[in-house]
């Protein structure tokens, strides 16, 4: 079985439990509550700094993605890369918008690299929530947050 395979059944798993018990409840899942349960399956034994991300798609579908750390830490993945790529394993390209969760004093933004993997699916305009495990939050744009981003008009010439 393809390793991308298992991700994708532990993502939806993860996604039905949760929308299981929310509706139970009586209320639509929300990316903070998707984000937040996410962040709990992390990869962390280096730096025991989890993140967990959801984001929306265009089609209103929730995909998420929790940090993945490696030994050879280059290799490590983010949360945010992790939701994209399930979104897009799944046959969408178009971000609604973004939520993003760790344990920290201060809301975590997406580093430099996942700000532009963020700009490669969603307009300027895009909401991005950023969290902290106490209930502290920050909304922006990736516009705001990636100003001048390199896109696909500059390979207009190739």
């Amino acid at each position: 079985m393809h390793p991308g395979a298992s991700a994708s059944r532990s993502n939806s798993a993860i996604l039905r439990h949760l929308d299981q018990m929310i509706k139970n409840r009586g209320i639509a899942m929300s990316l903070k509550a998707a984000a937040a349960a996410v962040r709990e399956n992390a990869h962390a034994p280096y730096s025991n700094f989890k993140v967990g991300a959801a984001v929306r798609s265009a089609s209103g579908q929730i995909y998420v993605g929790c940090n993945v750390e490696n030994v050879a830490y280059p290799e490590g993945t983010c949360a945010e890369a992790g939701a994209i790529a399930s979104m897009v394993a799944a046959g969408e390209k178009n971000l609604a918008e973004v939520y993003v969760i760790a344990d920290c004093p201060t809301p975590i933004t997406p580093c430099g690299g996942c700000r532009q993997k963020i700009k490669e699916f969603a307009s300027g305009d895009v909401k991005v929530i950023m969290a902290t495990t106490d209930g502290e939050e920050q909304e922006t744009t990736i516009g705001a947050l990636l100003p001048g981003a390199f896109d696909a008009d500059h390979m207009e010439r190739s």
